[in-house]
């Protein structure tokens, strides 16, 4: 695939990078071949031999792969962080969540709740629901998908409530974000680029590969529900400059 760029990427990048990534090919870049799917799985993938020129990952798990000598670990730079949030289907009331109690009972007057097993905003539901002393209520009648986007369960009718991050939840349309999780609930998850194989071999490859300037950066990680860091700005912006053949 000498063409192109293999990309594997956790889901909350999705928008961003099929966003990016239209924008870069129109520019006259190489083409962009993104693959997307939960981060365990993600792992699992890469453990099993599975190869890609960037992965995208969150921090924890970019930081296994380093240790265990997969990727670059000198290419490893904080891209966006990400909040999970909550959404009802679009036109449907908005349950109050701006505190724990009211947040508390939101939950359990749900017919439904849809969460990921694996995801990252899936392992921190599941916790919190645990802290909050309702898992078994919540779980009983729960719909716990393995992957994919919990707000497609507020189409089908299988939920009132989807969970997930809000960069997922933005992509499915007819679901209306409600809000983050409250302050004591809510923790942002990083999503950090490395490159799986040499970056000078990639950036022979691509011939820019961080080829937008930083509004463009910023305004499609908004637009995603992503948050951008200073650190993947400063990438982008060294990485503009020409490469040697």
């Amino acid at each position: 695939m000498d063409n192109a760029v293999r990309v594997l990427s956790t889901l909350a990048l999705k928008g961003a990078v099929h966003n990016l990534a239209g924008q870069y090919e129109a520019a006259g870049g190489v083409r962009i071949d993104a693959d997307f799917a939960p981060t365990l799985a993600l792992l699992d993938r890469l453990r099993g031999g599975e190869g890609a020129d960037v992965v995208i990952l969150t921090r924890e798990g970019l930081d296994d792969m380093a240790r265990e000598g997969r990727v670059v670990a000198d290419s490893c730079v904080d891209l966006a962080r990400s909040y999970v949030g909550l959404a009802v289907k679009a036109g449907f009331a908005h349950p109050d969540i701006a505190t724990e109690p009211t947040l508390r009972a939101a939950l359990l007057a749900a017919r439904s709740v849809a969460y990921s097993r694996i995801g990252a905003s899936g392992i921190l539901f599941a916790q919190l629901i645990e802290r909050l002393g309702i898992a078994s209520e919540i779980n009983a009648r729960a719909c716990i998908i393995p992957s994919g986007f919990t707000a497609e369960r507020l189409v089908t009718g299988e939920a009132d409530l989807a969970v997930q991050q809000i960069s997922e939840l933005k992509q499915v349309g007819v679901s209306r974000l409600l809000a983050r999780f409250l302050a004591s609930c809510k923790r942002p998850r990083c999503f950090p680029p490395a490159a799986w194989r040499p970056p000078a071999r990639l950036l022979k490859r691509t011939g820019c590969c961080g080829f937008s300037p930083r509004a463009r950066l910023r305004r499609c990680c908004a637009r995603a529900g992503l948050s951008l860091e200073l650190a993947s700005l400063e990438f982008a912006c060294r990485s503009t400059q020409p490469v040697a053949p």
